[in-house]
């Protein structure tokens, strides 16, 4: 599979007109050669594929690398790069990540190769691994079946005076019992005033009774992520909280309705943001929609009202609207879906009615 994606990514190369690639991104570089260690640089040129990494990971890369030439180098890969001539050449043009490559490593880069040309071409990544395989699909399933399994059990431990991090902890600890190679991303857990914060990470704070609590949370399983959202009530809900969830979850589903091949991707915004909007909590949503999601975390199709991305099979997005009051508290709820030719299919299985702990 390693040997298709090169294979696929050098044809991509040769039709932009560019000669090579420096990929510094080590999730690409886990997409493109299954590498799972935490240093190294793949160097793609017309004829070759080099992974460049230090003695800590000979062994580990030997073993993991597929479709590449596994170089061990004594200094910084970026650096080593001027030991290796026939990857300077002069005028060859390289794309590199913008996005991931820092100014430091740019000037290290330039004066590794000077006499190659280096070229941003973030466009040259931007599909990677958006359309999954059969085999990438299995993996997110069994890790949103995980992030489901592990939200049922911390169920139980939610009472009140319990921290948010005592919280984001359990649940980290259950995915990685279930099988979890480590978190998605970092746990958020955001309770009371505090759930008006859309990236409220897990905090101090104890939760208390008639009080939201968002979890967002994702697994990983052979590099595939889970990115799921549930938001469940400590007590007896008030009226306004109870409407304001049932707003987002109809909200929810208007968009799950509108996924399919062919669809633009803002389309789906465009449903959920609706119904929030004719409830009069517009100005409360303030995020998109979703995402796609694969060997990490935030990958395309973007849904989101600016979005030009058009859904194709067997892409995997996020649904994940939600409103948010500021000192009050908020409410999101979030599945992964499988888009398909005629609609799409929702991995997750916990319960999206309100939960009253």
């Amino acid at each position: 599979m390693s040997t298709k994606r090169i294979s696929a990514l050098r044809k991509k190369l040769q039709a932009e007109n560019l000669d090579g690639i420096v990929i510094t991104h080590l999730d690409h570089i886990r997409y493109l050669t299954g590498f799972t260690g935490t240093a190294g640089l793949l160097v793609m040129s017309p004829k070759s594929a080099d992974f460049f990494t230090d003695f800590r990971y000979a062994d580990q890369a030997r073993k993991q690398v597929a479709g590449a030439r596994v170089i061990i180098v004594k200094k910084d890969p970026l650096v080593a790069l001027k030991d290796f001539p026939q990857l300077n050449v002069k005028n060859r043009k390289y794309a590199f990540s913008s996005e991931y490559l820092t100014v430091a490593q740019k000037v290290k880069l330039q004066q590794a190769l000077p006499d190659s040309l280096f070229i941003p071409a973030d466009s040259t990544l931007a599909e990677l691994g958006w359309v999954k395989d059969s085999n990438e699909i299995a993996s997110i399933k069994k890790a949103v079946e995980i992030s489901d399994a592990a939200f049922e059990r911390i169920l139980s431990v939610i009472k009140p005076g319990v921290r948010e991090r005592e919280l984001a902890a359990e649940l980290e600890y259950q995915m990685a019992k279930l099988g979890s190679e480590k978190p998605a991303f970092e746990t958020i857990v955001a309770s009371g005033y505090r759930s008006a914060m859309p990236h409220g990470i897990a905090s101090l704070k104890k939760v208390k009774k008639g009080e939201f609590i968002t979890f967002d949370f994702g697994a990983t399983v052979s590099g595939y992520v889970s990115d799921v959202t549930r938001t469940i009530i400590l007590g007896k809900p008030s009226q306004k909280q109870k409407k304001i969830y049932n707003v987002v979850l109809k909200a929810q589903k208007a968009g799950i309705k509108k996924v399919k091949a062919g669809v633009m991707a803002k389309v789906i915004d465009q449903a959920s943001r609706k119904v929030i909007e004719k409830a009069g909590f517009g100005k409360n949503f303030g995020h998109g929609t979703g995402h796609g999601i694969g060997y990490y975390v935030h990958l395309g199709p973007r849904v989101s009202s600016l979005s030009e991305d058009k859904l194709m099979v067997n892409n995997v997005i996020t649904i994940e609207p939600g409103i948010y009051i500021t000192g009050w508290g908020g409410v999101r709820i979030e599945d992964d879906v499988v888009v398909g030719k005629t609609g799409g299919k929702v991995l997750n299985k916990a319960p999206k009615n309100l939960l009253v702990l």
